[in-house]
């Protein structure tokens, strides 16, 4: 049986150690690394990378989102699961964008931190329901504008269809814009091909939309 390998990166000794211990007492799980900074960390997990490293955010020196920045580039296959106090939204993105896949709160219970664990290691992105809550709402209210893709047109183009979405007849076009009635229906052809649309109506409801 192929146990997970974990590696525990917190600051504070008996924590890291009562991490090593639970991990330790499981038939599936295997904790044989442990480091209180975040350099320590960057510089032996590079060479021997675990499947799961737990990270605490609060370092006193390197944080542990640097330290996942950094691994995360040498070792793309190991998961990161934070393991912290910090509850606020801030913390959460900065987390999520650094690269972890899980997000769990110091104080839950040894239950708790097991399943996340295996849920991250099987693919899953542990975190409480409140944080899943929070995460839904900030994309809920991003005000995101669609891009609009340019038509595929030449400016002659996009002037000869702006004169007919005014409802200019082809005579009334070549007048304006100097040419012949002959250029002109050229250029429509050449429109509904570039637009992929049959008629007139099509084309200038699908200007009107881009604009």
């Amino acid at each position: 049986m192929n146990k997970i390998k974990i590696a525990v990166l917190e600051d504070l000794k008996e924590v890291a150690l009562m991490l090593k211990d639970t991990f330790n007492e499981q038939e599936d799980m295997v904790c044989t690394q442990i480091y209180h900074n975040a350099e320590d960390a960057m510089k032996f997990l590079a060479h021997n990378a675990a499947d799961v490293l737990i990270v605490d955010i609060g370092l006193q020196r390197a944080s542990g989102m640097e330290a996942i920045k950094y691994l995360i580039q040498l070792c793309p296959a190991m998961q990161f699961c934070m393991f912290t106090v910090y509850e606020d939204d801030d913390k959460i993105f900065q987390s999520l964008q650094a690269g972890a896949k899980g997000y769990i709160l110091k104080g839950s219970s040894s239950t708790r931190i097991l399943e996340s664990v295996r849920e991250l290691y099987t693919g899953g992105s542990p975190m409480s329901p409140s944080m899943a809550r929070r995460i839904i709402d900030v994309f809920r209210n991003l005000q995101v504008t669609p891009v609009v893709a340019a038509l595929p047109l030449t400016n002659r183009e996009l002037e000869l269809l702006e004169l007919l979405s005014k409802g200019l007849l082809y005579k009334e076009i070549a007048d304006q814009l100097g040419i012949t009635i002959g250029t002109v229906k050229q250029h429509i052809h050449k429109i509904y091909d570039k637009l992929q649309v049959s008629n007139k109506t099509e084309a200038i409801n699908l200007y009107k939309d881009r604009n």
